[in-house]
């Protein structure tokens, strides 16, 4: 029987977690989730996350141990949803999701999110106390995982839409329609047998 390893990435705040967790839920498969390996790689640390891809930019470490894991589930493992930015690189025989979301959108996503008890759990960035905040935290973000994976892995863009298989913008959408979207996209390359 064929098996289907699920990767996903996107844009902050594009729901990717929600979708993921739903979607290995439904299949009844092990989610691996990148972020909450590199959040408490950061919490043990001192650090917060954003602090912690800093450091990453001068410190190869503190991405390789996560990349590493990755490609070795990629390896040894099958039928599995995992969630990292650099999880379609590690794990090229994957199907490729990525869920993209206007920056403003994933910028309030998000600060609602720290609202509750998420804020400790996410260990996002200090003062993210309004959306504008959390927005301006987002794009150093991601302007410092473009540039660790460029200078370490030779990785142009990691968040160039044309590395996916299937490519969602979640702004004007709620979870339910973004996951039927998703769960209609597997469900096809799994009827399709495609690994």
């Amino acid at each position: 029987m064929p098996y289907m390893i699920i990767s996903f990435s996107g844009a902050p705040g594009s729901g990717k977690s929600t979708i993921a967790q739903r979607l290995a839920d439904k299949l009844g498969y092990a989610r691996y989730y990148m972020g909450g390996l590199r959040r408490e790689a950061a919490r043990k640390r001192g650090l917060t996350l954003a602090e912690y891809n800093k450091l990453g930019e001068a410190d190869p470490a503190t991405d390789k141990e996560v990349d590493e894991y990755q490609a070795e589930l990629g390896r040894k493992e099958k039928d599995f949803v995992i969630e990292g930015r650099t999880s379609w690189y590690f794990i090229p025989h994957s199907v490729k999701i990525y869920l993209d979301v206007s920056p403003e959108e994933g910028a309030r996503r998000v600060f609602l999110s720290l609202k509750g008890k998420a804020k400790e759990e996410r260990n996002e960035d200090d003062q993210l106390d309004s959306q504008e905040a959390v927005r301006e935290s987002m794009e150093s973000r991601v302007a410092s995982d473009r540039i660790r994976y460029r200078k370490y892995y030779g990785i142009d863009d990691v968040y160039d839409h044309s590395h996916y298989d299937l490519c969602l913008d979640t702004t004007g959408f709620d979870q339910d329609q973004v996951f039927a979207q998703v769960w209609d996209f597997v469900s096809e390359r799994l009827d399709k047998g495609k690994n």
